[in-house]
Formats: structure tokens, C-alpha cells, sequence
């Protein structure tokens, strides 16, 4: 299973939201680089970057930051927040990013999302399928949408996804532990091959191997870092030892 840890950036800082509440906000680094050294320092090689200032104004902010990470280090990143065009993505894609995560546009454009997949392929798109109660949640989780969790993925499955994001936004930066049971429904309720990440909750080191347990393909990790309850040296030797 891959360890994903995630910045997300508000004005270029490395900040982390409860519930993706924006006035939550807590500044962890005010140089995000040198948090992504830190990582890759420990064995470390994907990287979650998520532009919180892009998912609020529906188009792409950060990608200086996203540049400067992908020049300075040699993580793998997928980002997301607020990628809404085909500019959007030229933007991401040529500041560095190694793969893209769209959640609201895959809610509100299907069309746009779907050409995404077809001109980028599977490997470049990831599906964000973030959900409050088993409702997908858009606009940096600022909307509910009526779409629910399963058979959204299970249709982009269709499409030609592999690759999913789900966050349980109940969960997310609570640091209570992740959602198992979500998780596990959804792995047994999709066709196979899903690459399903988790996302949301990660509280501790034991709960890791439970996920890789479950069958989910990565997990990322956010607060839990920052905060202290899992240190980079666990993560080193997970990655070591998996």
C-alpha cells in the first residue's frame, strides 16, 4: 500500500482544515517545500498536493508551489483543487504534476471529466470521491450533491477509471480513525481492479496495516503527521518493511 502524505496549500502555506472547514485553518509550514524534503528525506516517494485557494475559486492557484515541489524534489504528485478546464490541467500537468484529482467537475461537467480521461488516460486522472453520509460532496466540500458514493464510482468504473480518492469528510482531519466499514463496502461493491486511496481520519500507525488489510491501494496522510501521532521514521519502516 502507498503512503500518500498530503499538503494542502491556502496563499502558498502548508495548512491542514477539520471537516474541510476553511475557517478551521491551522499553518503548519509556511514553506511547503520543505515539508515535501522532509518526506522525501524519509523514504517517502508520492505526494498528495491539494490547492485549497484553487477549489475556491474553481480554477488552478498554487502551481508555483506545485512547480517548485516537482522541480526540487523527485515525489510523484497528484494534485487537485479546482482543476475545472483543459487549461487547467496543461497548467498542472506542465508545472509537475504527475496525475490530476478531480472531484467536483466530475460531479457538475461528466463531459469535460470523461474527454479528461480519454486524453490523458486512467494512469494521469484520479476520481475524487469525497463523501458526507455516502453523498458526494464538491466545491472544496463547500456543497452536498445528490449523487451517491457508490454508483458514482461504480459509473466512472465505466468510464474507464482506476483510480479513486475517497475521503469521508465526517472523518477528515478529526484524527478519530478512518472509515473501514466505508472502505470495505465500496471494495466489495465495485468491479475489481479499483485502485481505491483512502483518505480522512488516519489517527495512528496501527490503523495502516488494517487499510492495506481492507485492499485499499494508498492512504494518505494528513494531520496525524503534522501533529505528531505518526512520525516519518514509522513511515519509513512501513515502506520498508511492505
Amino acid at each position: 500500500m502507498r503512503i500518500i502524505p498530503a499538503i494542502d496549500i491556502i496563499e502558498g502555506q502548508c495548512v491542514r482544515l477539520s471537516k474541510g472547514d476553511y475557517d478551521t485553518k491551522k499553518i503548519y509550514n509556511e514553506n511547503p517545500l520543505e515539508v515535501a524534503k522532509q518526506f522525501e528525506a524519509h523514504g517517502i516517494t508520492h505526494l498528495h498536493l491539494v490547492d485549497l485557494d484553487g477549489a475556491k475559486s474553481k480554477h488552478i492557484v498554487n502551481h508555483k508551489v506545485l512547480e517548485q515541489i516537482a522541480k526540487k524534489t523527485s515525489l510523484k504528485i497528484d494534485f487537485g483543487g479546482g482543476l475545472k478546464t483543459d487549461d487547467d490541467l496543461r497548467i498542472a500537468f506542465e508545472s509537475g504534476a504527475n496525475q490530476i484529482t478531480g472531484g467536483s467537475i466530475a460531479v457538475k461537467d461528466k463531459e469535460t471529466f470523461t474527454n479528461w480521461l480519454a486524453k490523458f488516460g486512467a494512469d494521469k486522472i484520479i476520481l475524487g470521491a469525497d463523501a458526507k453520509d455516502e453523498k458526494v460532496a464538491v466545491s472544496g466540500w463547500l456543497e452536498e450533491s445528490k449523487e451517491e458514493l457508490i454508483p458514482f464510482i461504480q459509473t466512472y468504473q465505466k468510464e474507464g477509471v482506476s483510480y479513486v480518492i475517497c475521503t469521508d469528510i465526517s472523518k477528515d482531519g478529526m484524527l478519530e480513525g478512518p472509515s473501514f466499514n466505508l472502505y470495505k463496502k465500496i471494495l466489495s461493491e465495485t468491479a475489481s481492479g479499483l485502485k481505491l486511496i483512502a483518505s480522512g481520519g488516519i489517527s495512528t500507525f496501527d490503523e495502516l496495516p488494517k487499510l492495506a488489510e481492507l485492499g485499499c491501494e494508498g492512504t494518505i496522510i494528513g494531520k496525524a503527521i503534522y501533529e505528531n501521532r505518526i512520525s516519518l521514521k514509522q513511515l519509513e519502516d512501513f515502506i520498508l518493511n511492505s
